[in-house]
């Protein structure tokens, strides 16, 4: 282990080093406000079509180190027009801004009608440029907005079958499913997989983020307040829009590497991207290639011993094989990965100059392994020597999850003028896809003729739209409308025979023929939006949009907003009411399968039924699944006391009705002298428990969000950036659980304390981020400083059947089985050096401190860490359990 740490350390080390240093041209210049003569302290100056680039000091001067000549410099400051100066030699130079726009400051999302200024916003948005996205040093999107946007999280799970490959991510802690993912402003697929297991997020769909290379973005915007009033289903949480890069000026190939400072875990990563020229017009079309990969890391526990079988460290016949394997055998932490991506984004001006001809799209392909429960020897015997050879000591074994997973999605529109109107016309196709294997592992029902290496199923989901909108800038008044037609399509793939005869493979039944399906729906969607500036500082609008669709009918969502100025724009106060809405996926409609669960020593099957099931519709009285529907309210104020000091704070409220939930498991009442409804079910079904899914429950979430950027402080030769951004939020069940009669009757409780803790607690109530980025001369440094709040696992029953410590039963009001895991600090550093306008380096040190979550306790329910197996929190989650990082890249320019 330790040459392998070596090796792969010098890899690490090697990427640090250049292997090429050319000589360098200065540009020196001045930068003054057009009107007054002032200079402008703060203002950017970047060379077009890359990252590198200088800002103004207090005297408005600036100086920026160059290859070669021409190169084009893109100067812009927060409330002036931006201006591109073509440079042909090392002049000094002076540039005069305009008032207008910046174009850096420019966000799309949120507004149908007119592209606004964050200022201008009347709702809260983020704007986070590619920059500032790899200068968190994480390896993919869904990692880097959870260090970058506090009310944003995802994190590795782990021993959660497919689950562990895609990582739920939420907005606000309302769930995957509540946040809508946009590409270029048109809507991205979900992926094909329902998170069933016990993870944040279970029972929701969310957009597979590693499926979008940071490679191929310019920035992302994201959108803090509910917008289905402007874009349908799934807005509740917000709206995250990823802007492709397009006409940029060099093809930048990037390297990086990285490993635990525990030698595991080793990621390895390159990627390219260019554009080409198409035309006379300013046409482009942009490329994107990438590969990553990364191993798998291991953080299990040690017990020692296994108290769910009830084998002690010194039994006489398995002690040896405890003392040889105290973590049990398992593998717990973040999966195996490797990731191919393919991005494109075109557009071609028409000649008149009156609209464009674009396309855009990718496909990401991976493949990933996972682990499941390490079957020591003592629990799952091997008689006929398919996992081990003859002659030598069984083992046991540890089945492998492993999943293929596709994911594509292309866009192809037109942007023209009619009648004064500008038009877009698009379709959009996308598509996600995920197969199942089980590999390492036996149906013992088969006994020798048992493979080792099962197909146990797949998922497809994909979808297809045609988008036709209208909108006109009158001046004071700007106007949007426009319709949507959709449809959505759902499949499940029946495993191997073998895969699910008798209880099936270990670890992961086979999906059976009756679990096989193949749904789809359409609906159709039409909006109005408007928004008017009777003076230049007051802002009112609205927006209206009304769905139907095939399934289960029809939605109406509208939304008004206000937003005014204050004195000499400084800052503006905003406020927005709407309500939204959340169809149920087709996924969660129509997902069956079959679980193998392991609690206290008890191997047993559970059953997913879906929504359109007699057992469940008739047998259990579960009405029909319907949409989600919200009420969201936000207010907010910013303020730029000075111009390089921006501050905003904003509260929120956001009620949801009738949300869409995963039961908890359903199973026999204990009762052996009678058989009720739901028991008989279980027998006929031949199995322990079941689940399904039904709009049961009503939260509330309020919350704050605060941003604070102090940007070019001049420090020494250098200058300065602080930027402190914080969420805080909770979430309440507001009212009684919705339990369909006749389980109610049967004294049946659908979602336990456990499951609702998942709602309520399993993510940070609070997060804050501290940013420093110094830059002086060539270097960059930049230590960040993230904190994760508090959360909490709760005890399906708390404990409420009496637990002795040796004092006696608990009282009944005591949390005999809860945990809270305390909040922690993570600090990451960044150091960047530019060789040259060319070539640039970074080392980051994510978790430079080494810090980890809390321990499990098991207060006595030595379930709730499967006995010993999981040293960390798995159920709820903080920041994962990797530890230290260490990661290097390089970057080339040509």
């Amino acid at each position: 282990m330790k040459q392998i740490f070596i090796k792969k350390t010098m890899v690490l080390f090697l990427l640090c080093v250049p292997t090429l240093i050319m000589a360098q041209s200065v540009i020196k210049g001045t930068i003054k406000d057009a009107s007054t003569g002032e200079v402008l302290p703060g203002a950017n100056v970047v060379i077009k079509g890359t990252t590198q680039g200088t800002t103004a000091d207090f005297d408005g001067n600036f100086t920026i180190e160059i290859m070669d000549f021409p190169k084009t410099l893109v100067i812009s400051s927060v409330g002036y027009k931006t201006v591109e100066l073509n440079i042909t030699n090392d002049n000094f130079i002076q540039v005069s801004l305009e008032e207008g726009v910046a174009l850096d400051e420019v966000i799309l999302v949120g507004n149908r009608s007119k592209p606004r200024t964050i200022l201008d916003s009347s709702v809260p948005i983020d704007n986070i440029g590619v920059a500032e996205l790899v200068n968190t040093g994480q390896p993919t999107v869904d990692k880097m907005l959870t260090y970058k946007v506090p009310s944003f999280n995802s994190t590795n799970q782990t021993i959660s079958d497919a689950t562990a490959h895609f990582d739920p991510a939420d907005l606000r802690g309302l769930g995957p499913s509540r946040t809508l993912v946009l590409v270029n402003g048109k809507r991205k697929n979900q992926s094909a997989l329902v998170y069933i297991n016990d993870t944040p997020g279970k029972g929701e769909v969310g957009v597979d983020l590693k499926s979008i290379p940071a490679a191929a973005i310019e920035r992302i915007e994201v959108l803090r307040d509910g917008a289905s009033a402007q874009y349908g289903s799934d807005a509740i949480a917000g709206v995250i829009n990823m802007v492709l890069k397009n006409n940029v000026e060099f093809t930048t190939v990037n390297v990086k590497s990285g490993i635990t400072t525990e030698g595991d875990g080793f990621n390895l990563g390159a990627d390219i991207n260019s554009s080409l020229s198409i035309g006379e017009n300013g046409g482009y079309l942009n490329l994107t290639f990438g590969y990553y990969q990364q191993e798998e890391t291991n953080r299990a526990g040690t017990p020692g011993e296994d108290v769910l079988f009830g084998v002690a460290a010194n039994d006489p016949t398995w002690g040896d094989w405890l003392s040889r394997n105290p973590d049990l055998g398992m593998t717990v932490g973040q999966p195996e990965l490797k990731k191919g991506d393919a991005f494109f984004n075109a557009g071609v001006p028409f000649k008149n100059g009156k609209g464009k001809f674009y396309t855009f799209g990718g496909m990401t392909y991976r493949v990933g392994k996972s682990f499941a429960l390490y079957r020591a020897p003592y629990w799952v015997g091997d008689p006929f020597n398919l996992l081990h050879e003859p002659g030598t000591e069984y083992q046991g074994f540890q089945p492998t999850f492993e999943t293929d997973i596709r994911d594509n999605n292309s866009t192809v529109g037109v942007e023209f003028d009619l009648l004064g109107l500008d038009v877009d016309l698009s379709g959009t196709y996308g598509r996600n896809a995920v197969d199942y294997e089980v590999n390492n592992s036996l149906n013992p029902a088969l006994g020798a003729s048992s493979p080792t290496s099962f197909d146990v199923g797949a998922y497809t989901f994909s979808n297809t739209l045609a988008n036709l909108d209208f909108s006109k800038n009158f001046g004071q008044a700007s106007i949007a409308f426009g319709a949507e037609l959709k449809n959505e399509r759902f499949t499940a793939e029946a495993g191997e025979p073998a895969s699910y005869a008798g209880s099936g493979a270990q670890s992961f039944p086979g999906l059976q023929p009756s679990n096989a399906v193949e749904a789809s729906r359409d609906n159709y969607g039409v909006y109005g939006d408007l928004e008017w500036e009777p003076t230049d500082k007051f802002l009112i609008g609205g927006a209206i949009r009304y769905e139907d669709f095939s399934d289960f009918g029809d939605n109406t969502s509208w939304k008004v907003s206000s937003r005014y100025l204050l004195g000499d724009k400084k800052g503006a106060l905003r406020a927005s009411y709407s309500t939204g809405f959340r169809a149920p996926s087709l996924h969660q409609i129509y997902l069956s399968n079959i679980q193998t669960l392991v609690s206290g020593g008890t191997i047993s099957n559970q059953g997913t039924f879906n929504n359109v099931d007699p057992v469940i519709r008739e047998g259990l009285g579960v009405p029909q699944l319907t949409a989600e529907t919200s009420k969201n309210i936000s207010a907010g104020i910013t303020f730029k006391p000075v111009s390089n000091l921006s501050l905003s704070v904003d509260y929120y409220n956001v009620k949801v009705d009738d949300r869409v939930l995963f039961t908890g498991e359903i199973g026999f009442d204990g009762d052996d002298n009678s058989t009720n409804p739901v028991e008989q079910i279980l027998l006929d079904n031949s199995i322990t428990s079941l689940k399904f899914f039904v709009n049961a429950v009503n939260t509330n979430t309020s919350g704050v969000d605060l941003v604070a950027n102090y940007r070019n402080l001049e420090m020494g030769n250098g200058m300065l950036s602080l930027t402190l951004a914080a969420n805080f939020n909770e979430t309440t069940i507001e009212g009684e659980i919705d339990t369909p009669d006749l389980l109610a009757a049967n004294g049946y409780e659908i979602f336990n304390r456990k499951e609702q803790s998942r709602i309520t607690s399993a993510r940070p109530k609070s997060k804050v981020l501290l940013g420093i980025d110094y830059n002086i001369s060539e270097w960059n440094f930049a230590l960040n400083n993230t904190y994760f709040g508090e959360v909490s696992w709760q005890h399906s029953n708390n404990g409420l059947n009496g637990v002795d410590f040796g004092n006696g039963p608990l009282p009944l009001d005591d949390a005999a089985y809860d945990q809270t895991f305390s909040g922690k600090v993570i600090t990451d550093l960044i150091i960047g050096y530019n060789f040259s306008d060319r070539i640039s380096g970074n080392i980051a040190i994510n978790n430079l401190l080494n810090v980890y979550p809390d321990e499990i306790d098991t207060k006595g329910d030595f379930v709730t860490d499967l006995g010993g197996r999981f040293r960390y929190p798995w159920e709820v989650s903080q920041f994962g359990f990797n530890g230290t990082i260490l990661n290097a890249g390089l970057t080339f320019k040509f």
